[in-house]
């Protein structure tokens, strides 16, 4: 405060009338002992006052009782002022400049402003309006007062108010720190956060969004809070790392793939070239195959690029375009005509069937080879109609083969001649049986012509079955 630099309205010991009464108080300009200017208030100045109320803020600046000096000091006959203390009286200055009690009161507001002082600076203190190196210059002026003390009070308590700012100080200092390790180890977790999540970022093939995520955790890198240097390097080489890797792998796959798309350009280019010199061939079912192969070798040709890839595939496409409209074309000429034989065909099926049933083998022989003659000149029809019409002329020609082959069989000497031995034998075996029946019958066997009787039965059978198939020969 102002107030302790001001002197007291005294001189030096040897001179008490340097000071002239009633100029005490210093307010007059080139008043002697006092700088001019106003005084700040004192408790003196402010009069007596009740405590602090309950529940005021524990950094609230106490409003204190002035000083009574008279407890803590006395002025002699002479001017001499004293101050008491636990050592005893020591001599302060010369009051020269008004009454005793005028001076005694002097000297009380003296003590009352260096308490003030204290007060405020632990107020500031507390509060955060000032800072232990600001609150220790306060002390210093405070304790500068104690050794050469120019006032009356109490100054146990003026030591003690020191002693307690120079405690606060040290916690103030101690809270202080501990804020500020706080602070760095939050700042810390923050950068640790950053890199965690860089790290976790490095072998990711999400090429777009991992990158955009680098940017922003570099931006957040750049706004987090600072820590201790070392930290902050050891973390930025960690997230470096991380960013580098990350880095490295996206453009190696870049590079991997500009590499593939130009093969597969060239791939490509090389296919359209094929495609556009088949294009005007009219080997439809070879170069439709051929097409298909090429098509297979564009798709394992891979990818070229999106503005290229459309580029390539419009010419390829084109290039086969105009081979399928020339065989689409050339197979709607090839339906027609198809179609036109399928009514042919279908007609001399009709007319096939009009032989049956066969009468005459040889004359339906000779009109179905003048009819198949006639369907051989037609030529194709439509695949699904060949088995259908083809299967009318077969069904004419499976009945005149058949008619042939029955024909043929009856006809066959060989095979009448065993027809008829065969029925010769079984007739002979039924004679043969017929008499040892009766032979049987003859000496009263009953059981020898009985089973004489089922051979004749059994043998005749195949008899009539051996008939039947002569009789065929006969027809």
């Amino acid at each position: 405060m102002s107030q302790m630099n001001d002197q007291p309205a005294l001189e030096a010991r040897p001179t008490p009338s340097a000071i002239e009464p009633g100029n005490e108080s210093g307010n007059e300009p080139g008043s002697a002992g006092k700088p001019v200017g106003p005084t700040p208030p004192t408790p003196a100045s402010l009069g007596r006052t009740t405590p602090t109320p309950t529940g005021a803020p524990a950094s609230a600046t106490p409003v204190r009782t002035a000083t009574d000096p008279t407890r803590w000091g006395r002025i002699d006959a002479d001017g001499t002022a004293h101050l008491t203390t636990p050592e005893g009286d020591v001599v302060i200055g010369q009051w020269a400049a008004g009454t005793v009690d005028e001076g005694m009161a002097f000297f009380g507001r003296k003590f009352d402003d260096l308490m003030v002082e204290a007060d405020l600076a632990r107020t500031r203190l507390l509060d955060g309006r000032a800072t232990p190196d600001q609150t220790v210059t306060a002390v210093e002026h405070l304790r500068t007062a104690l050794a050469t003390p120019l006032f009356m009070g109490d100054i146990t308590q003026l030591r003690e108010a020191c002693d307690a700012l120079d405690a606060l100080i040290a916690q103030q200092r101690e809270v202080a720190a501990q804020r500020k390790r706080e602070a760095r180890e939050a700042a810390r977790q923050a950068r640790e956060a950053i890199v965690v999540e860089a790290e976790g970022l490095a072998t990711s093939t999400r090429w777009k969004a991992t990158g955009d995520r680098f940017a922003a955790l570099l931006e957040d890198w750049k706004n987090a809070p600072r820590v201790d240097r070392g930290t902050e390097q050891q973390l930025w080489k960690r997230f470096s790392a991380a960013r580098s890797t990350f880095d490295r792998a996206r453009r190696t796959h870049f590079a991997e793939r500009e590499g593939a798309r130009k093969e597969s350009v060239a791939a490509k280019e090389k296919l359209i070239k094929e495609a556009e010199a088949l294009s005007g061939s009219t080997d439809w079912a070879g170069t439709t195959r051929e097409y298909r192969r090429l098509m297979d070798q564009w798709k394992a040709a891979g990818h070229a690029g999106k503005g290229a890839e459309d580029r390539l595939w419009d010419r390829f496409r084109a290039a086969q375009d105009v081979f399928f409209a020339a065989r689409d074309a050339a197979n709607a000429d090839r339906d027609a005509e198809q179609r036109k034989n399928l009514e042919a065909k279908a007609a001399l099926a009709a007319e096939a069937e009009a032989l049956l049933p066969i009468t005459d083998v040889t004359a339906a022989k000779k009109a179905l080879r003048r009819i198949g003659e006639r369907w051989e000149a037609i030529g194709h029809v439509p695949r699904n109609d060949k088995d259908r019409v083809e299967g009318r002329l077969r069904k004419v020609e499976q009945a005149i083969r058949s008619m042939e082959q029955d024909e043929w069989r009856r006809s066959n000497p060989e095979t009448r001649a065993r027809a008829s031995d065969t029925a010769a034998k079984f007739a002979d075996a039924v004679a043969k049986a017929e008499r040892e029946r009766d032979a049987a019958l003859a000496r009263g066997d009953s059981a020898a012509a009985a089973k004489a009787e089922e051979k004749i039965a059994s043998t005749r059978a195949l008899l009539a079955a051996a008939e039947g198939a002569l009789s065929e020969f006969s027809r």
